[in-house]
């Protein structure tokens, strides 16, 4: 096998493939051959109604399609999906009644909860009657500042249920961070949490509901959910109530799932905000439930009674996406709390592993970070944990570097698809994605997803073919049904226009700094905004990372480009295991590091050490805010950030004055 291929599918893995029924199944409904996945892709994107359609067929969406698939797809914005439809994606994740597991939670090592379908549905009925007697209705904003519990998940679906909107945010932001968010959308109902678990340590969140509730002048209920205490007291909370005292007056009964249009407002998703107050992103019910469909079932292998598992918070774009993995009737594996737990072993990050064996999960879903950080502890799972039942680990958030990819084959598990998946919150699902049919080959991710035109376009907006091995913009060329309905509060449109598509007209581009390989895969180098330009040759920052990051004494780093003498010179910050400072000697490692694994330019031309590096909540590293600290210029948005004492460390070195 080659070197670089670290994982191939058997044929009977292949076989039994949720891909490889979509393929027969399109092979003879169009009357196509397509033989490879390759085929396949470039037959979904230049035939898009009848790929659409087989998927919607082959997935058993529930709702009316329609005749027409799409209307003015030559428009980006502008396309119209399904526009004659009717369906709702609650009612699609609500498909299942029976007693099999829903739901599992974990709230760390203090918490364990299940609920089955059954009494999902139950739960989610009277939900929905509490909001409809409160006043929700369709189009109103219903807002959650609540942790990744049960009652997230029961109100969204009773929230989306009636065509309401729904909106999160992890109880981790600080009081400005969601006054942000949630300011902007004037949410009618406010869920929130009395506290929650965080590394063993309970942290109590009732001083910043108050104060939340107070200053939203169109919130007319604040449901409290209880973690910490049984009876939260409720009463210096603006119209607070008890969720248990919410729900109380009404009997499960059968959900009236409201018939909405394709384009109907599902979600209100928020970028990072580190560079000004967060865009408010709007997707859509149809869009939204096709899209996780797709992901789940084509490119993730995901199966009726499969187990699925993915470490986020209700703050990031992957809780809105696990979540869906109702509708292809799995099991969600919930999680709360600090994923750093030692549990049984002892180890750090042991707990999730322990929550795999356990619970029998069949998908593991990370970060890049969490990985990477295993790794450097030297915990071998496979040597603590059975991991019977796993089949694919999904990791996101960042480049996963090649050396990560040989660690989860030696350490986590041999037989297993490991899915680097890149997409964002602005899509609400990924660009590139895993493949079940397809090998993994070492620090790439697999494939292109289905149905997306995605694209690497140089300066002059040329495409740059696959195998190449240059570099450039990730832009996708033609409309797909999870591009956002458009922003909140943009009547116009300008914002949403101006975010995507100024660059390359009625082109989106993302804003990645990406190459496609000979395999057709795709390596991530970084965000184009990060990108170093020194000598105006392009550098990805996840290129200085991966070597750096590599050494054991370097806990993590960063790196930006410092305007300097008419150039730009590459600044690195490292921060390093406790009790070890960089000296001489570490310097001159990191460097050879460096100069010996890409090129001269890559060698930065200044390393410091910092305590700590700043992040967002959901854990991505914030160069942009760092290099605004560095050059003097203000950070927007700091509540946006989960540490953001540590841009201090950056301000004002007197290193970066010479």
């Amino acid at each position: 096998m080659d070197p670089a291929v670290l994982w191939r599918p058997s044929a009977e893995r292949i076989a039994a493939a949720r891909l490889s029924a979509f393929i027969t199944a399109v092979h003879r409904r169009w009357q196509l051959n397509c033989p490879d996945y390759a085929s396949l892709w470039r037959w979904s994107v230049a035939q898009p109604e009848a790929f659409w359609t087989s998927l919607w067929e082959q997935c058993g969406v529930i709702g009316e399609r329609g005749p027409i698939v799409l209307e003015e797809g030559e428009r980006m914005p502008g396309a119209r999906w399904f526009p004659q439809a009717r369906l709702n994606y609650a009612e699609n994740l609500l498909r299942r009644h029976d007693h099999a597991d829903a739901l599992v939670f974990w709230g760390e090592d203090k918490i364990r909860r299940r609920l089955s379908h059954a009494e999902l549905y139950a739960q989610v009925s009277r939900c929905a009657q509490a909001l409809q007697a409160a006043g929700i209705g369709q189009g109103d904003r219903v807002a959650a500042y609540l942790p990744n519990l049960p009652e997230a998940l029961i109100a969204m679906l009773a929230t989306t249920s009636l065509g309401a909107i729904w909106s999160s945010a992890s109880p981790d932001f600080g009081v400005q961070g969601v006054l942000d968010r949630f300011g902007q959308i004037e949410p009618k109902i406010l869920l929130c949490v009395d506290g929650y678990w965080y590394n063993g340590k309970p942290v109590d969140c009732m001083a910043k509901n108050a104060e939340i509730a107070a200053q939203i002048d169109s919130i007319a209920r604040t449901v409290v959910v209880s973690y910490l205490d049984d009876s939260p007291v409720v009463a210096t909370i603006r119209n607070g109530v008890r969720y248990a005292d919410f729900i109380a007056p009404f009997a499960a009964d059968e959900i009236a799932f409201a018939p909405l249009p394709f384009a109907h407002p599902l979600f209100i998703m928020f970028s990072s905000g580190t560079t000004g107050v967060p865009k408010c992103i709007v997707h859509g019910h149809g869009g939204a439930l096709l899209q996780h469909l797709k992901e789940h079932q084509l490119h993730g292998d995901l199966k009726q009674d499969d187990r699925l598992f993915y470490f986020t918070t209700c703050g990031w774009m992957m809780w809105n996406w696990l979540v869906s993995g109702l509708a292809s009737g799995a099991t969600l594996l919930l999680y709360d709390g600090s994923p750093f737990i030692p549990g049984a072993s002892g180890q750090p990050g042991a707990i999730l592993f322990d929550y795999a064996d356990a619970e029998r999960m069949t998908h593991f879903g990370t970060s890049a970070k969490f990985i990477d950080a295993l790794a450097k502890t030297g915990f071998k799972p496979r040597e603590t944990h059975r991991l019977e039942t796993l089949r694919t680990m999904f990791s996101t958030g960042s480049p996963l570097a090649p050396e990560s990819f040989d660690y989860v084959y030696r350490e986590i598990k041999a037989d297993l698809l490991l899915a680097s998946i890149s997409g964002g919150t602005d899509i609400l699902s990924c660009f590139a994605l895993g493949n079940p049919i397809l090998p993994v080959f070492r620090g790439e991710l697999q494939c292109r997803g289905l149905g997306m035109a995605v694209a690497v376009f140089d300066d002059d907006g040329q495409p740059i073919p696959a195998g190449r091995g240059e570099r450039g913009e990730l832009v996708c060329t033609a409309p797909f049904p999870a591009m956002p309905i458009g922003f909140w509060n943009d009547p116009d449109g300008a914002k949403y226009h101006a975010a995507y598509f100024d660059r390359f007209p009625n082109v989106w581009c993302h804003g990645d700094f990406v190459e496609l390989t000979a395999n057709e895969g795709m390596i991530i180098y970084g965000r184009s905004d990060a990108v170093l330009n020194p000598g105006g040759v392009r550098i990805g920052t996840a290129e200085i990372y991966r070597q750096v990051e590599q050494l054991p004494e370097v806990v993590e780093s960063l790196v930006i480009g410092q305007d300097w003498q008419h150039d730009v010179r590459i600044v690195l910050f490292v921060k390093l295991r406790e009790g070890l400072l960089l000296d001489e000697v570490l310097l001159d490692r990191i460097k050879q590091q460096i100069r010996h694994n890409t090129t001269p330019r890559h060698i930065p031309a200044k390393v410091l050490q910092v305590a700590d590096i700043p992040r967002t909540k959901s854990g991505k590293i914030v160069e942009l805010a760092v290099c605004n600290v560095v050059h003097g210029r203000p950070v927007k948005n700091i509540e946006a950030l989960a540490n953001p004492e540590a841009l201090e460390y950056f301000r004002e070195r007197v290193e970066l004055q010479s």
